[in-house]
């Protein structure tokens, strides 16, 4: 007789829709993506307290403002305490939700980043206007939004549908019916972010989003290259019609040749001094010198070099550290995924998290040109916050329908014949499987 407390065998269909996936029990979410979210959080805020009063004294002295010591420190606060809420919102709200509505998402974005430009080029109190770009809703008392955070979600929600139903079709790689219609929209959201909204950091996190989703929903290499062929030609086209990003690549050419060096280089010439002040502990919490004012953005952009300058090189070990651990929870939780069109959401948030991070990192110790990208849950500002906790939130709420490995090298065993020759997704055929 067949032993009653066997674990039930579930039916799984890679190619069904999100709603089948309910057929997998739900079991105990990693927890661990909890943990480090929060302890980037809590480092974040920490930092925020710290060079607050200064960021202020700063603002203060050179626009005449009324800046208290603790509004930063503040603002952090309550940005950080609305992104746990939307996390846990995130994390219960079924999926099934989210992504029924994704078209929508994708049209409202575009819809706010077309109102945002219209609003820069009437000069309408509600855009806000910031070294001449033009990329926030002033939002009075509620604060700011950053359009392009909500774009890059619903971009996220919707490629990860639309991509996963053509890869269990066996039609990644069609031309006309997949990759034409999602570089079209690609193209339009990148219009509005870097072309109008003079923001390419941004741009490229968009796109690493999708690149992330192709890789594993199971682009082709013909295909790939003529991506990065496009990618290339597009960025350089982006780079030339920017005197300002002309001047940053060639800033970055110019490396540490003190003969060379003018005004340009003055934002990485003091990056690199605040990483390198800190030494191996660094100078300690609080004692920062670049942050008082040596040191453009120092609550924004920079804050990874601020962090080097208190804390020192083990400490920026430590802070990548929990970068890398993050990342690889984010990794371990997509591939156990079963469906293909929670695979490539899981793919996406990696691509999005992971782009701030290695973007950010390595435009502070000079590996790669300055971009305006914020460094994720560290950075001041509430709108990237949202958004990527957000996203964390649903590969949080992904990690309870998980499948234990075995099972996934079965399903690959079974259907390694059928994938070959026509692009087919990993896991595109029927398989039972047991939950993890």
């Amino acid at each position: 007789m067949a032993d009653r407390r066997q674990k039930p065998i579930v039916k799984i269909a890679s190619h069904a829709r999100f709603s089948d996936m309910t057929n997998i029990r739900r079991h105990r979410p990693d927890y661990l993506i909890v943990l480090y979210m929060g302890l980037l959080m809590l480092l974040g805020l920490i930092i925020m307290y710290a060079i607050g009063p200064q960021r202020a004294n700063v603002l203060n002295n050179a626009y005449g403002s009324n800046y208290s010591n603790t509004y930063f420190f503040v603002k952090q606060a309550i940005s950080l305490s609305l992104a746990l809420f939307v996390f846990v919102v995130m994390s219960v709200l079924p999926y099934t939700w989210v992504t029924k509505y994704a078209d929508k998402l994708v049209l409202l974005s575009l819809a706010a980043c077309a109102l945002l430009a219209i609003a820069g080029w009437a000069n309408w109190g509600i855009a806000q206007q910031t070294l001449g770009a033009t990329r926030w809703f002033n939002l009075g008392s509620l604060g700011t939004l950053q359009p392009a955070e909500l774009l890059k979600f619903s971009l996220l929600i919707f490629a990860a549908s639309f991509l996963g139903a053509k890869s269990s079709q066996g039609k990644i790689n069609d031309l006309q019916d997949t990759l034409i219609p999602l570089a079209i929209i690609v193209c339009i959201s990148m219009l509005f972010i870097v072309v109008i909204q003079k923001d390419l950091g941004t741009g490229i996190s968009l796109v690493s989003i999708i690149v992330s989703m192709l890789f594993v929903g199971g682009i082709n290499k013909k295909n790939s290259l003529m991506a990065l062929l496009l990618l290339v030609l597009g960025g350089v086209m982006l780079i030339v019609i920017a005197p300002h990003r002309i001047e940053r690549i060639t800033t970055y050419l110019k490396g540490d040749d003190s003969s060379t060096k003018d005004s340009s280089s003055y934002h990485i010439e003091h990056a690199k001094i605040a990483i390198g002040t800190g030494g191996l502990f660094g100078v300690g919490i609080g004692n920062s010198v670049q942050a008082t004012g040596y040191l453009p953005e120092a609550i924004n952009d920079s804050v990874f070099a601020i962090m080097g300058e208190m804390f020192g090189f083990v400490g920026l070990m430590t802070i990548l550290a929990i970068f890398v651990a993050l990342l690889l929870r984010l990794l371990k939780v997509m591939d156990h995924l079963v469906d293909m069109r929670l695979k490539l959401l899981a793919a996406g948030v990696f691509g999005w998290f992971g782009s701030h991070v290695i973007l950010n990192v390595a435009s502070m110790v000079g590996v790669f040109p300055l971009t305006g990208i914020t460094l994720p849950l560290l950075s001041f500002g509430g709108t990237s916050i949202l958004f990527i906790t957000a996203a964390l939130g649903l590969v949080f709420q992904l990690s309870r329908y998980t499948v234990h490995s075995s099972h996934l090298k079965e399903a690959q065993h079974e259907n390694s014949s059928s994938r070959r020759g026509i692009g087919r997704s990993r896991y595109s055929s029927r398989s039972s499987v047991t939950r993890n």
